[in-house]
């Protein structure tokens, strides 16, 4: 396979996560914590927990708006994302894995995520409220180039194709995605996605989960809304997919890269938002966050989905006892704990991937974007951990 120059080789053509199973940490990493990071938005600190203790082990402020936590390329920096909401005085702010510790915050516009160019050359600070893509310098952040993405409003999450030519980004406020052509560096094309003729209920009567029984997504209504809100976005093993979690459609859709159309949809349940890939994989873990509105109340009908690569369908559903809203996060190491944070009940859960059992740490005020660390892997792309 032809690949970006500088990209790592892709050792398993049918599985692009192959690098990334558990038993596969990086050596560099072995005297990094073993931590969960969750940046708090309303509370603008990050609070370090233990996974071991489940107890809160340190806490720290950061800039104004902290909305991700983000593993550099070459896995050596955590940086925060404090995009400012809005102002003009976002920042990046460093944390090493080897201590836990944050350094000092480097301004950056705007920078409500960022991602990683495939050879490692170039950060890419996500200006969401720019609609810009920013190349920067991978160290310094100094400004390498950018790519206005004009019809991309809400442009927030990605994730790349199998050789590293280009990207597909989620525009949360138009419902559509784009796709960014990183050799040519240049907006190929929009793709506006379907929305389904039925969705969840999301309504207080709408029963919340209850330990050691099945868990429903609920019933579903007649679907008016006429576009959706993409949320995250990930590749298929064998890179000739993109799902791309809605959480107006209550599901993930389905896009196939080479024609860059939608070939399917799968519901999952009400305010589907994060996508995590087993360590093995396999499945594909859907957060759903309870909620169709971008703040939307505590106890909710939030849930985790768990669906089969191979064969596309619903293998389980988790739900939070007594409620909750399952947001962004990531696998453990071993694969055995799917952690995320609670968007709206200022908590981060661990589900049990075995199981779908649910525990819970209190944090900080509206946690986002969490990091779990180390994962394997030999380099990251981005977000709160999409690594390769």
């Amino acid at each position: 396979m032809l690949t970006v120059p500088g990209m790592p080789p892709v050792r398993e053509a049918r599985n692009l996560y192959s690098e990334t199973t558990a038993d596969k940490v990086d050596p560099r990493l072995r005297d990094d914590l073993e931590r969960i990071y969750v940046p708090n938005l309303r509370s603008g600190d990050v609070v370090v927990v233990d996974p071991k203790q489940m107890k809160v082990v340190d806490r720290f402020k950061v800039g104004i708006g902290p909305q991700h936590i983000v593993p550099s390329w070459d896995l050596r920096t955590l940086w925060v994302t404090n995009n400012a909401e809005g102002r003009t005085d976002g920042s990046l702010t460093p944390i090493d894995p080897r201590t836990g510790k944050p350094g000092k915050s480097v301004p950056v516009d705007d920078p409500y995520n960022m991602y990683s160019t495939p050879d490692g050359r170039s950060a890419i600070v996500v200006a969401e409220a720019r609609k810009r893509l920013d190349f920067r310098d991978p160290k310094t952040m100094a400004l390498q180039y950018a790519i206005q993405v004009p019809q991309c409003p809400g442009i927030n999450h990605a994730d790349f194709s199998i050789d590293g030519k280009f990207a597909i980004f989620t525009c949360e406020f138009s419902g559509t995605v784009a796709k960014i052509d990183l050799l040519q560096r240049k907006v190929v094309g929009y793709l506006q996605l379907k929305m389904p003729s039925t969705r969840f209920v999301e309504a207080p009567s709408v029963p919340r989960a209850v330990a050691g029984k099945v868990w429903e997504p609920g019933a579903t209504e007649i679907c008016t809304v006429v576009k959706g809100m993409p949320q995250d976005i990930r590749s298929s093993p064998d890179g000739k997919r993109f799902y791309i979690a809605d959480m107006h459609a209550d599901g993930v859709h389905i896009v196939d890269a080479e024609s860059f159309t939608e070939v399917g949809f799968i519901a999952t349940g009400v305010g589907a938002h994060g996508l995590y890939p087993s360590r093995d994989g396999k499945r594909l873990y859907v957060a759903n966050r309870g909620s169709h509105k971008i703040h939307g109340p505590k106890l909710g009908i939030g849930s985790v989905t768990v669906l089969d690569f191979a064969t596309e369908k619903v293998v389980a559903q988790w739900g939070v006892p007594g409620g909750g809203s399952p947001d962004m996060g990531n696998v453990s190491a071993d694969g055995k704990w799917l952690w995320l944070a609670a968007r709206f009940d200022d908590v981060i859960y661990r589900f049990d991937t075995s199981t779908g059992d649910v525990a819970q740490v209190r944090v900080g005020s509206e946690p986002h974007g969490l990091t779990v660390w180390p994962q394997p892997g030999r380099y990251s792309l981005g977000h709160t951990g999409n690594l390769r």
